[in-house]
């Protein structure tokens, strides 16, 4: 059924062959070694955005930390592939193939908008930026769970935030190339090094090329990140990061999964003579950070990005009554489309935190404001065929399409200005009652201004609104191995664009609640994270499944369900990590969209969000020969999941897929390594905008990629 490519000429040989180290010298094999990495970036200076000087392990809520190791054991090398291995977080419609969209305990945000995610605290999900680059992610957080006290307008299903690597004093590096199935290439490289006692400076990067088995898909993209760190003095650090990004991926919507309709998973259905959609970004972040005295911590922090979308695609029709799929099972309608997306996002963060004892209580102090200002650019044009007309214009046969019909000429249907402007206040105090009691008690206040113009009209809407949202977590630790923990939050979050009549939506609202146990017995052989938690949330979007690129609002959403994380070291060489996610995530009220006259019932799933989740990692290490070898597997199971929001008859497949690596320290500086994605080659689904819109899976794919150290 698959009609794989394979390059392994002497190109893809030399490359394999020829090459350069895995970052593992740089990460730890220990998800809680990672975890206390993570909170020791501070010895360098750098102190993290939103998290005071509380660890992670102390905070009243889940946290769970994917390290760089992982992702290299995987093979991973994009963002939302990465995502997939926390449990709680589920693939949701990436507008095809073109940005990362997840949903965390069940709730997503704006289906036709990237999803939300913090770098290093500032906001990557506004914009245009493509699919992220793991090649500087020294970790990535994924903090579940209500939060919006301190982070403000974010998902209440939880926050997730990149750090990103930092530059060194000490000289290290790597260089790595790697080829595999569907000439799959991709070169990535990382080096640090100390320019002075006082200033260290970092790059990293990849260049990668690759088919796919989606008939006559290609992409490109290249990511370049060079950063600098400086002391200022004894108590004063600079770092600045800069962020380069241009890719080339054509837009693909997937095939139609019909009654009757028999389409292969790899035939694509838009036109290759479109071309790519091209993103470009440039991204800046600069944090100011100032250690006042042994007690207390300032920083200030900046953010801009610039980013961009554009380009023709070809997309199948989702109007039933313009849709010839319908009629004879075979000829796939479709319409033509011209995207142009410029996104500017510059925000502000100031902080001070720290620490004193007042009436024999510790408390733990983080005040904090923030600010931001948006601005989106976003023009359509369109053709498609007259609805009930019967014209085959444009369409292809989905059992044999041929391409390279002419292109029809499209005409405007959209042209808006978005302007959004918000600020926010933060305090959190977490207070230490007794040796074994803390409570969290954190307040936000946030003002949110948006104007949107319809720039063939010149009309503007406008609407502001502001905010205050409460925390309050409490935790008890029975003995030194087990903590018990609660949280309760309110949250906010400003919905962006407008309706097809050029209307703005209100802001979400939530209401989360969350209680846990957190253990770590046995010299931390056994450790881990049991959670319950129940979200409700108003004024939430979905995909307006007529008017394509358009949201629609929902009403009310609930979520609940039970997340677990854990980790056995098995023995000193064998890690097994497990984590389990159950969710209910369904609409409150009932339901009647009188633009498309469909009627979407209370109770109704979420779309894309399945019920059950399940990822099992294990990890061993071994010597062969005096030689470091690690191998291991990754499987993750997924249940039936809603695929049409006005279809509740529309599932998507549970699937189960597996897989295994191996690395092979050939000495100090050389590391082969070999990945196979989806091991069993399982067929599946993996997110769904609409039954006309379902994508596949990938199917078994091998890798092999030789890096080296220096």
């Amino acid at each position: 059924m698959y009609n794989k490519k394979i390059k392994i000429g002497k190109t893809a040989i030399a490359t394999v062959i020829s090459a350069l180290l895995a970052p593992q010298t740089f990460a730890q094999t220990n998800e809680l070694a990672e975890v206390e990495k993570v909170e020791k970036v501070e010895v360098m200076g750098y102190k993290q955005a939103y998290r005071g000087n509380v660890a992670i392990k102390d905070l009243p809520q889940a946290v769970a930390v994917i390290s760089a190791q992982e992702l290299n054991n995987m093979g991973i090398s994009n963002f939302q592939t990465a995502l997939s291995l926390d449990s709680s977080l589920s693939r949701q419609n990436n507008f095809g193939g073109l940005w990362e969209s997840f949903a965390i305990r069940g709730f997503s945000g704006d289906e036709n908008l990237p999803s939300a995610y913090l770098i290093n605290g500032f906001s990557a999900g506004r914009g245009f930026s493509g699919l992220r680059d793991t090649s500087n992610i020294e970790s990535i957080e994924v903090l579940k769970g209500p939060a919006s006290a301190l982070y403000g307008r974010g998902e209440p299903g939880g926050t997730v935030n990149i750090m990103t690597k930092k530059p060194q004093f000490e000289q290290q590096g790597y260089i790595k190339l790697s080829a595999g199935d569907d000439a799959y290439q991709r070169l990535e490289g990382d080096y640090t090094s100390g320019i002075t006692d006082d200033v260290a400076f970092r790059i990293n990067g990849s260049h990668e090329d690759s088919e796919s088995f989606r008939d006559t898909i290609e992409s490109k993209k290249t990511a370049i990140t060079p950063s600098v760190f400086a002391r200022l003095g004894d108590a004063t650090t600079l770092t600045y990061e800069f962020e380069y990004v241009d890719q080339e991926i054509p837009f693909d919507r997937g095939i139609p999964v019909l009654p009757g309709v028999n389409i292969a998973r790899e035939t694509f259905l838009g036109e290759p003579s479109d071309g790519p959609m091209k993103v470009e970004a440039i991204g800046h972040q600069l944090t100011l950070q100032h250690q006042i005295n042994a007690d207390w911590f300032v920083s200030f922090g900046g953010g801009y990005r610039d980013s961009s979308l554009e380009g023709y695609s070809s997309e199948i029709e989702l109007s039933p009554g313009r849709q010839l799929l319908y009629v004879d099972g075979e000829t796939v309608s479709r319409q033509r489309r011209y995207r142009d997306y410029d996104a500017k996002d510059a925000s502000l963060r100031v902080e001070l935190n720290g620490s004193f004892e007042a009436l024999g209580t510790k408390h733990n102090i983080l005040i904090g404001a923030d600010g931001y200002d948006y601005e989106l650019h976003s023009r359509q044009e369109r053709w498609r065929t007259a609805w009930g007309s019967g014209d085959t214009t444009y369409s292809v046969n989905g059992d044999n399409p041929v391409y390279g019909q002419t292109s029809p000429e499209t005409s405007p249907t959209q042209d808006n200005l978005e302007e959004q402007n918000a600020y926010g206040i933060y305090l959190q105090d977490q207070m230490l009652l007794s040796e074994r009691v803390n409570l969290l008690i954190g307040v936000r206040f946030d003002k949110f201004e948006q104007d949107i113009t319809n720039n063939f009209d010149g009309n503007t809407v406008s609407q502001s609104a502001s905010e205050v949202n409460p925390r309050i977590g409490l935790s008890y630790q029975v003995d030194d191995g087990i903590t018990l923990y609660s949280n309760y939050a309110e949250g906010f979050r400003p919905n962006s664009g407008a309706d097809t009549n050029n209307n703005a939506f209100e802001a979400e609202k939530s209401e989360s609640v969350e209680a846990g146990i957190k253990w770590s017995l046995f010299n931390d052989v056994f450790s881990g994270t049991v959670a319950l938690f129940k979200t409700e949330k108003s004024n939430i979007l979905t995909a307006d499944p007529i008017n394509s690129g358009f949201s629609v609002a929902l009403g009310k959403a609930e979520s609940s369900g039970v997340e677990l994380d854990s980790r056995f070291n098995l023995t000193e060489n064998t890690v097994l990590d497990i984590g389990y996610t159950y969710i209910d995530a369904h609409t409150v009220n009932e339901m009647t969209n009188p633009d498309w006259g469909v009627n979407i019932a209370a109770n109704s799933q979420l779309i894309n969000v399945p019920k059950h989740t399940l990822n099992m990692s294990l990890i061993h290490y071994t010597e062969i020969a005096d030689k470091l070898l690690q191998f291991g597997a990754h499987t993750l199971s997924v249940s039936d999941r809603l695929g049409e929001t006005i279809d509740p008859d529309y599932e998507l497949p549970s699937y189960t897929i597996v897989n295994v690596f191996g690395t092979l320290n050939v000495n100090e500086r050389i590391t082969i390594q070999a990945n196979i994605e989806n091991l069993f080659d399982e067929a599946y689904f993996a997110n769904s905008y609409s039954a006309l819109w379902t994508m596949p899976g990938q199917p078994r794919r091998i890798k092999a990629s030789i890096s080296y150290n220096f």
